[in-house]
């Protein structure tokens, strides 16, 4: 790993940082979830990123991915909310999580899944088994008596690639996989006060163009080419409605049914318990010095 791409890196890290640090001062009773959002990614820009994903925003038994539409009333009441922010330089990722606690009623799920990404953190070094950090997350949440959420992970990121290997798990599952110089991940604890496990839930408005096919119909075309334009990077279907109306969505359609899109629905807990998120990226330098690119 060359210097322009780990200054690139904790570029993208920082403004990652910000943008964070400002969407979560946004959210507060009364709030719109999709302003905020809009205001979140047009402070990407200023700040002289891109969004490496649709910023977003999941509440309560929704534990991921959850991306409001263009027309989404949504206010914020007394909800257990989490802000998911992801941003690229160059292809450069920081991709940072945090959670707000509306409702008065959850600091210690919000602190168990914080102290989780502490533990973890404190471990992080060459040498270290992902199995190992897996414990340490475990550990930290289960000592709050909440449920590490098992089938969500921390997960490598490349250039331009926002899930690659490794895949940190959020509990041991005795994986021998060393941390090594070089490697690049975000560590990703999630607390749950219900089952531990997430699964799909609701319709989906976050894709990934994953195989390129040839379409006939000629919005479809210009929807494709305005995908195409974020290098593979996961976006959301309001960026295409505001650009393109409602015919954005059958072009959405049409792609899907041939198999070109990588569809990510919301996550929610299965038996609806509360879910709490902290997340930062870490970069291991040539040296072997841990580097995170998002505090």
């Amino acid at each position: 790993m060359d210097k322009e791409a780990i200054e690139k890196l904790k570029q993208a890290g920082k403004i990652t940082a910000q943008a964070r640090d400002y969407g979560a001062a946004l959210i507060k009773k009364d709030a719109s979830m999709l302003e905020v959002l809009d205001k979140v990614e047009k402070k990407i820009f200023e700040l002289g990123g891109k969004p490496a994903f649709p910023a977003q925003i999941s509440c309560n038994h929704i534990a991921a991915h959850y991306c409001p539409e263009e027309d989404d009333k949504t206010i914020f009441t007394n909800q257990l909310v989490s802000l998911d922010v992801g941003v690229h330089v160059d292809g450069y990722i920081g991709d940072t999580a945090a959670t707000v606690d509306l409702s008065g009623k959850y600091a210690g799920l919000v602190r168990a899944a914080e102290e989780a990404l502490d533990s973890a953190l404190k471990i992080i070094k060459p040498g270290v088994t992902l199995g190992e950090i897996g414990r340490a997350i475990q550990e930290s949440i289960q000592k709050f008596n909440y449920a590490p959420v098992r089938n969500l992970s921390g997960h490598g990121l490349g250039r331009y690639e926002i899930h690659t290997k490794p895949s940190i798990p959020n509990f041991d599952n005795g994986d021998n996989t060393k941390i090594e110089p070089g490697m690049v991940f975000a560590i990703e604890p999630f607390a749950s006060t219900g089952a531990g496990i997430v699964q799909d839930s609701g319709i989906a408005t976050v894709f990934e163009l994953r195989a390129k096919k040839p379409v006939r119909n000629p919005i479809t075309r210009q929807v494709l080419k305005e995908i195409e334009s974020y290098e593979g990077l996961p976006f959301a279907t309001r960026w295409l409605t505001r650009k393109f109306g409602a015919k954005a969505k059958l072009a959405l359609r049409e792609m899907e049914q041939l198999g070109m899109l990588h569809i990510h629905p919301p996550l929610a807990d299965r038996d609806k318990g509360m879910v709490s998120q902290a997340e930062h990226t870490v970069l291991i330098d040539t040296d072997g010095n841990v580097i995170i690119t998002t505090k």
